[in-house]
């Protein structure tokens, strides 16, 4: 499509929303609004959060987050040990809380021989235990730099009381002057998952990797004052962990010990617990995963918090602070969603190229953070969820404004072609005005054509006004009826209406449509005539309504010329209902279709009323009525005799005699059997 064509849809658009009056255009700023609020703030990592909006922020994170560890995964990293208090340990110690601090002292002893870079302890020495003394003394001795797990009843509400602090408190303070000092082990928890490093606050020790990088002469690698994302990592290989875990039990046993120097030298050492169900720590890795290999299968999928602080060490030892996305580039971001979302509004594109589009904008919007992910930018803030909602939100304001603008257009423009064509086919002309091209087609089609007995010699006695109310009152009740039952009213003719069923839209079930729309006709006609007569004794009495029904072909479609046009049919077909209407004051029935119509409708009620030569044809037409509480035993006897009407006429003249005997008050039959015994030559009845 070329860019004149694309700015003349935007303009149209534009004027659509403009039209839609000033209330409506107020309340579409808004909304577009809050589109953009969206756009920008629907991951607002703090008080702004939108509850529903954040929790599906956060797991199209971890799903990025996962997408990039797993193309980053790692071999074991050989920078750091942990040494761990696990099952087996609680179980050989029969200690379980608080942990053995004694095997702690021999472990200790043990490792500060064995050149490690420095020591950090994730573990809270906030109950006295009996080898507190010697657990002070050994760090006292240490000549191993020695990061001590902190936390206070601030920052960690719940994990810790009063007291508790209290003992913490002095018993670090009975290392002052020691190569052990405090370091926080605070992990930042929101919602349950560890995905940023703890904030800097002034009232707390450094974190303890922090703590350990600066006493083994690496302050310079501590990424001063980064809180972003926390980098975890996935293993190469499954069954090499990304980091080295070791039992305590091996360090505190010194023939065990011995042989374990070579995993300490040169590393930095972490003692904590990794306990199947104490201070387990999700992450995002965890949480999109849910468990990747045996040992998480066996320990849960969430890593303990010892393993959190060492892969903090990680990332500080290379360099890897995570740059966020700069506010001024989400608000860009969030400012070009919702004018892609306007742009796409206004286009007022349909098919094919809108759902390529919509596609190709929802892609971008999705997949832009976990290219941004994947390139190593930290994407814990992008609102992914929230671009696609901005736009959702404010596509639908723009989009609702134009179209309620449009249905004021398009109820008017219906409303008055409604007044001239049929209702189907006003909805499609406003749909596509190309339709009031002068064309036509050849259709098979289901006519109707019905007319009220009298009601021409009748309107000569009454007063215009009278005549044109009853008239009214009469069309309204049967073009209902064609309404009700999808048909299409072609035109009025007089008191006569025409319609018919196939064209412009054909149906499957066209034709039983058709065939209870007649019947329908003739019991609004029999209402309307006990209406009229309730209405005023004095009018004269309203004649029956007659029906006629055929199925073939016409030509439907748009005729005319360039100042007046009709959707129409043309063609014998139209003509044959019209006689069959009018052969009904003949036969003394009401509703009369032709056998084509019949063995299309679907319908089960017809009963045959004979061969007759329509007047003004030379061909004899088939005849059936409805008549849907007409005995079946009666119903089969009439189509034998109408099978036997050519080669036994007698046979045919009895069964029928029998049958309208039967029903002495039924004048439709007692004419059938006339005309049974009046045919003059082959066998059909020729009507006068």
């Amino acid at each position: 499509m070329s860019d004149e064509r694309t700015d003349s849809f935007i303009r149209r658009g534009w004027r659509n929303v403009r039209e839609a009056g000033p209330r409506r255009l107020a309340l579409t700023v808004l909304l577009v609004l809050a589109g953009l609020f969206l756009a920008r703030f629907g991951w607002g990592v703090g008080p702004s959060d939108i509850p529903a909006v954040t929790q599906a922020e956060r797991e199209l994170y971890d799903t990025r987050y996962t997408l990039y560890a797993d193309r980053n995964a790692v071999d074991q990293d050989q920078r750091m040990v942990l040494i761990v208090y696990n099952d087996q340990t609680l179980m050989d110690t029969r200690k379980r809380s608080p942990l053995d601090r004694g095997m702690l002292v021999e472990a200790l002893r043990a490792i500060d021989g064995m050149g490690a870079q420095a020591i950090g302890i994730d573990i809270l020495f906030d109950q006295p235990q009996d080898e507190d003394g010697e657990l002070v003394e050994t760090l006292r001795a240490m000549e191993t730099p020695v990061a001590v797990g902190y936390a206070d009843i601030e920052t960690n509400l719940g994990s810790i009381t009063y007291n508790q602090q209290e003992y913490l408190t002095d018993l670090l303070g009975a290392l002052e002057g020691s190569k052990a000092r405090p370091g926080s082990v605070r992990l930042r928890d929101e919602t349950g998952v560890t995905r940023r490093w703890s904030e800097i606050r002034p009232d707390l020790p450094p974190l303890l990797g922090r703590v350990m990088l600066e006493d083994s002469g690496r302050a310079g690698s501590t990424l001063p004052g980064y809180e972003g994302a926390l980098r975890y990592r996935l293993p190469a290989d499954e069954s090499r962990p990304v980091f080295l875990t070791l039992p305590i039990q091996l360090f505190a046993d010194p023939e065990m010990a011995t042989g374990l120097a070579e995993f300490v030298a040169g590393r930095y050492v972490l003692i904590g617990g990794d306990i199947v169900d104490i201070d387990r720590v999700a992450t995002p890795l965890s949480r999109a995963l849910g468990g990747r290999s045996e040992a998480e299968a066996t320990t849960g999928a969430d890593p303990p918090g010892i393993q959190v602080h060492a892969e903090m060490i990680a990332q500080m030892l290379d360099g890897e602070a995570l740059p966020p996305v700069p506010s001024a580039a989400l608000w860009g971001l969030a400012l070009l969603v919702v004018a892609m979302a306007l742009l796409t509004a206004l286009l007022e594109w349909s098919g094919w190229r809108l759902y390529l589009l919509l596609a190709v904008q929802f892609a971008a919007l999705l997949g832009a953070p976990f290219a941004m992910q994947l390139q190593g930018i930290d994407t814990f803030g992008v609102p992914a969820a929230g671009w696609l909602l901005g736009w959702i939100l404010a596509f639908t304001a723009v989009t609702s404004a134009a179209r309620a603008s449009g249905a004021v257009q398009r109820n008017f423009a219906q409303g008055a072609l409604g007044k001239y064509l049929p209702r189907e086919m006003a909805r499609e002309i406003i749909d596509n005005p190309r339709l009031l091209a002068l064309h036509g087609e050849k259709k098979p089609i289901y006519v109707l054509f019905s007319d009220l007995e009298g009601f021409t010699k009748m309107s000569h006695a009454l007063e215009p006004e009278t005549v044109a109310k009853l008239l009214n009152r009469y069309l309204e009740l049967l073009s209902q009826v064609v309404l009700d039952h999808g048909g299409v009213i072609d035109k009025f003719v007089g008191d006569a209406v025409v319609a018919f069923w196939g064209a412009p839209i054909a149906r499957v079930d066209d034709g039983e449509r058709a065939a209870k729309a007649g019947y329908a006709i003739w019991q609004a006609g029999e209402a309307f005539r006990a209406e009229v007569a309730a209405m005023d004794p004095q009018l004269p009495p309203i004649g029956k309504t007659r029906v006629g029904l055929h199925y073939g072909e016409a030509v439907v479609g748009n005729f005319g010329g360039d100042t007046r046009i009709q959707y129409t049919a043309l063609g014998d077909s139209m003509n044959t209902a019209a006689r069959l209407e009018a052969a009904n004051k003949a036969l003394d029935s009401s509703v009369m279709a032709s056998r084509e119509f019949v063995e299309r409708s679907g319908l089960d009620w017809w009963r045959p009323m004979g061969r007759v030569v329509l007047r003004g044809r030379a061909q004899p037409v088939e005849i059936f009525e409805p008549a849907p509480d007409f005995p079946a035993a009666d119903r089969k006897a009439l189509d034998e005799a109408a099978g036997l009407m050519e080669s036994d006429r007698e046979a045919a003249t009895r069964i029928v005699s029998d049958v309208a005997t039967r029903h002495g008050k039924d004048k439709a039959l007692a004419n059938l059997l006339h005309r049974v015994q009046n045919m003059q030559g082959g066998n059909a009845y020729v009507l006068g």
